[in-house]
């Protein structure tokens, strides 16, 4: 039996973003440091980004994490969708930390533990993975890593299950978990996938509208009436539904572009969407 390895190896550096800690960290902070954001008067207690590769949706993700640069975080929950076949309604890794060519984050295991205590007592179950070659959530740690301004533990989950009921009990769950830290909520996901420009505007700014409410249920019935689309679904409406638990009382949507500004090909875009979830007091 092979042994799992303390660090999980990245299957994506090299590819998805580079592999090079200079290149990588000069890109991420330039994202960082081009956002332009509105007024964002409160506590930010999520973060909505894209996950696609880092020339397509860097942009769109410096947004999210620009609301956030310069803080410290203890813990932070990234909350991604599983696109592999797997076993298991929600995942999370088998290793104790992420590698990406900026270091390694550490795996909150006591936090973790304590997330599978609650689920498990809603009848779910985090089932652990080793070497999965998922990018959603792995794509959302450098910019992490470059924005907050000290080191912060992990906390990682990927949702297989679309079905609100999942998605609201692991909601429910994080908040629990995370309100005994200075932690942050990370939602993973995409918008509209493979439309011509002027469809996934429309799809897009849909969904988008939805997420602003502030109303989790609302996305999964724009995915069943074909009004909007979101491949991290699932993740998104677990993370604001975490935030309303929390006290947060508003969304904003800090960026939107699709895969077809950076392309130039127009005729079949992936959207990316950009939201700042925040707490007033």
């Amino acid at each position: 039996m092979n042994e799992i390895s303390e660090v999980r190896p990245s299957p994506i550096a090299g590819t998805w973003y580079s592999g090079d800690p200079d290149r990588l960290q000069e890109q991420v902070d330039g994202y960082l440091a081009a956002a332009q954001l509105p007024d964002l008067a409160g506590e930010v207690i999520a973060v909505i980004a894209p996950h696609a590769g880092l020339r397509y949706s860097g942009r769109t993700a410096g947004h999210a994490f620009a609301a956030v640069r310069g803080q410290q975080r203890n813990l932070v929950a990234v909350v991604s969708p599983m696109h592999a076949p797997s076993h298991g309604d929600l995942l999370t890794t088998a290793h104790r930390a992420y590698g990406t060519p900026l270091g390694a984050v550490p795996v909150d295991t006591t936090a973790l533990a304590r997330l599978d205590q609650l689920l498990t007592q809603d009848g779910l179950k985090l089932e652990t993975l080793a070497n999965d070659k998922e990018h959603s959530l792995e794509i959302e740690l450098p910019f992490l890593q470059r924005a907050l301004q000290a080191d912060f533990h992990l906390l990682p989950v990927m949702v297989r299950s679309q079905a609100p009921l999942v998605a609201r009990q692991l909601g429910r769950a994080l908040a629990q978990v995370i309100q005994g830290y200075n932690g942050l909520l990370v939602a993973s996901t995409d918008l509209s996938h493979f439309y011509p420009e002027a469809v996934a505007q429309v799809l897009d700014n849909e969904m988008l509208r939805r997420i602003e409410r502030f109303t989790p249920d609302e996305l999964f019935e724009a995915e069943r009436s074909r009004v909007g689309f979101a491949c991290g679904v699932a993740a998104a409406a677990a993370v604001l539904w975490a935030a309303l638990e929390l006290g947060a009382n508003e969304v904003n949507i800090v960026h939107h572009s699709t895969s077809g500004e950076e392309s130039g090909d127009f005729s079949s875009v992936v959207g990316y969407g950009a939201a700042v979830v925040i707490k007033h007091a």
